[in-house]
């Protein structure tokens, strides 16, 4: 059985991390799986958005706990190791598509990690968030010490990696790091309706925000404002900006809005 099941639906692909018996705990082989997904996925224009969930009532517990307790190499081959697993966060950034998760249960350690790749994330009512790392004397990794201060501010990664507690969907929503929580019969959806909707936007112009967003914070003013004008050159020469705009003048529906939740 697929450590990773992909389903591509009305310009969508859907990631299922699929190891539920053990919570959907990360691994050489889901990394690897998901690596040869964003290959295809990126070579697949009819492929307009993305949605990465888990399989039962999990998103993902983390690093398997059972390799990690065998694991005898030094620091030199842990180094080598850590640059192979990186190339999966590189690979999420480097995607160039919305990108949505949709977490139940746990969302742990490694699993966090993966999440906060997103741009964003939906969240069931039971979803539960830890930077479990110190617990065991490990650091965040998957990219987690530079998604989470972005996402909460650093005092407040700080105090969730160093205490390594556990955050509820309700708090996740208030802190910013779920975008909506929603009953656990719905929230796969609701992500779902999101990726959708997102599909509809200009993929050049997306990427180009995307990028500008991941610059804001090491750019100078001067430095953001030089990157914001040579990409708005590209976006106001491209035929999507004339076909919404010519839309727009003949009070026609646009092909993108953002889906609104009833209630």
């Amino acid at each position: 059985m697929s450590v990773l099941e992909v389903t591509r639906t009305d310009g969508v692909a859907t990631l299922v991390m699929s190891r539920p018996a053990c919570k959907n705990a990360f691994n050489s082989d889901m990394c690897t799986a998901m690596l040869d997904a964003l290959s295809d996925i990126r070579r697949d224009a009819d492929i307009r958005a993305v949605v990465l969930t888990g399989a039962g009532d999990d998103f993902c517990a983390g690093g398997d706990v059972d390799v990690m307790s065998r694991n005898d190499r030094d620091a030199s081959q842990m180094c080598t190791r850590m640059s192979e697993l990186n190339q999966l966060p590189a690979a999420f950034a480097g995607l160039e598509r919305p990108l949505i998760a949709a977490v139940d249960g746990v969302a742990y350690g490694a699993g966090f990690s993966l999440a906060l790749m997103a741009d964003f994330i939906v969240a069931s009512d039971r979803a539960r968030f830890c930077m479990v790392f110190s617990r065991i004397g490990a650091v965040p990794d998957l990219g987690a010490t530079w998604t989470l201060p972005r996402v909460v501010g650093v005092q407040k990664a700080k105090e969730l990696i160093y205490s390594a507690r556990e955050v509820s969907a309700a708090e996740a929503l208030k802190l910013g790091i779920a975008l909506e929580v929603l009953p656990v019969d719905s929230y796969r959806a609701r992500a779902l309706e999101l990726a959708q909707n997102m599909a509809n936007l200009s993929g050049t112009t997306f990427a180009m925000t995307r990028r500008l967003l991941d610059h804001s914070l090491s750019n100078g003013l001067h430095s953001q404002l030089g990157e914001e004008a040579n990409a708005q050159a590209i976006a106001v020469t491209s035929s999507y900006l004339k076909d919404a705009t010519g839309r727009f003048m003949r009070k026609q529906p646009l092909l993108y809005r953002w889906p609104l939740r009833n209630g």
